[in-house]
């Protein structure tokens, strides 16, 4: 049995101070921190942007309590399977609020949940986001969301709903977080599935834009932390004359009109797929694979940005622990069916993608290993 424990305050000096405003008759939620009007301020800027990305699918506009979405899409499908996936943009945040740019952060949180559903070859369908903020200024909620909708269009999605939470007291005034939601449909005997892979696939690599948006407390930590706003912005050789802000800030990815494409035009070609995040190549890749399969993966087959090199050479990182922390260049790794793999590298050329083989299947326990220990940053091209 638990014992209930009541605490009282022996006078009114030993209680606790109270706020100004609770002598008064009255609170308003505006005295309280939250500024309604300012909310649907935000709520009419972001229309326009919102609009944008609707597909026919679409039922209604934003402003009701749930956004509708008809399943027309998948009434020619054998058996249709709603595909779902929920992420954030992490510490990637936090230079954007340094740098007072956000107009690419939204980009990167539809990235990485439309990306995560395409592994499965899902059609992303639509998404829904949450902007969680200290202060809601409507220009700033403007900026983020523009992101977001230029991300469901590069994703193909339709932008059907979402909340801006106003949390004052609870986060500094220009602090904020992202959330977002994706949905997709893909056709059960077309889904990508792991338990197809075979021994003698071969491992297509499809490039990253930088760090895309992992890995960041470490990033911040050797490269953002005591530095000055104007060392953040000064060109830098090393990144082929970017700031360190920008090259920080380059937005994740979307692959998935290159990849549909792929699955449309060389059907089963593509046994699985792995999109690399949190975790680098080590720690996802092996996620595309059986129980009995490893991926054998070249080092120095693919070109690494110039900001991965930074980051790890600020971190001192050694190989092993660079391909567990960053995407090291490959934002997304196919494994293709031998006999159709130039088919489907010419289907990606075609759909304007740049792409190495990096690897292959071999015999194994489901685990990733690397040949040509040590020369990671070896690629001649």
């Amino acid at each position: 049995m638990t014992e209930r424990v009541t605490v009282s305050a022996a006078s009114k000096g030993d209680a606790p101070a109270m706020p100004s405003w609770m002598d008064e008759d009255a609170v308003t939620y505006a005295q309280a921190g939250v500024d309604t009007a300012e909310g649907a301020r935000a709520v009419e800027a972001i229309k326009d942007v919102v609009h944008a990305t609707y597909r026919p699918e679409v039922v209604g506009d934003i402003g009701g309590f749930g956004g509708l979405f008809s399943i027309a899409a998948a009434k020619d499908m054998e058996d249709p399977l709603l595909v779902s996936g929920t992420d954030g943009v992490g510490t990637k945040l936090k230079v954007a609020q340094l740098a007072g740019k956000h107009d690419t952060v939204g980009i990167d949180l539809v990235a990485m949940c439309a990306n995560d559903i395409l592994a499965t070859g899902a059609e992303p369908l639509f998404f829904l986001d949450y902007v969680a903020i200290g202060k809601l200024k409507a220009e700033a909620v403007a900026e983020i969301v523009a992101g977001i909708g230029e991300g469901c269009k590069q994703a193909g999605c339709a932008l059907i709903g979402g909340e801006m939470a106003e949390h004052p007291g609870v986060m500094d005034p220009d602090d904020y977080d992202l959330s977002g939601f994706c949905v997709g449909v893909v056709d059960r005997p077309r889904m990508l599935d792991p338990e197809s892979v075979r021994v003698g696939d071969v491992l297509v690599g499809l490039a990253s834009s930088g760090l895309h948006s992992n890995g960041y407390s470490l990033a911040r930590k050797v490269c953002v932390e005591g530095k000055t706003h104007y060392e953040l912005r000064l060109p830098r050789e090393e990144l082929g004359g970017a700031s360190l802000q920008d090259a920080l800030l380059e937005p994740t990815r979307i692959y998935v009109k290159p990849v549909r494409a792929v699955l449309s035009a060389c059907p089963g070609a593509v046994r699985a797929l792995a999109h690399i995040t949190g975790g680098g190549i080590t720690e996802n890749l092996n996620r595309a694979l059986p129980a009995a399969c490893d991926a054998e993966v070249d080092l120095g087959t693919w070109p690494v940005p110039a900001i991965a090199k930074f980051v790890c050479g600020a971190a001192h990182l050694g190989e092993d622990e660079a391909l567990k922390t960053f995407n090291m260049g490959l934002g997304m790794v196919l494994v293709v069916d031998p006999v159709q793999v130039e088919a489907v590298e010419a289907a990606l050329a075609e759909a304007g993608e740049t792409t190495w083989r990096v690897g292959r299947i071999v015999e194994g326990a489901g685990e990733v290993r690397y040949a040509n220990e040590g020369k990671l940053y070896g690629y001649e091209g």
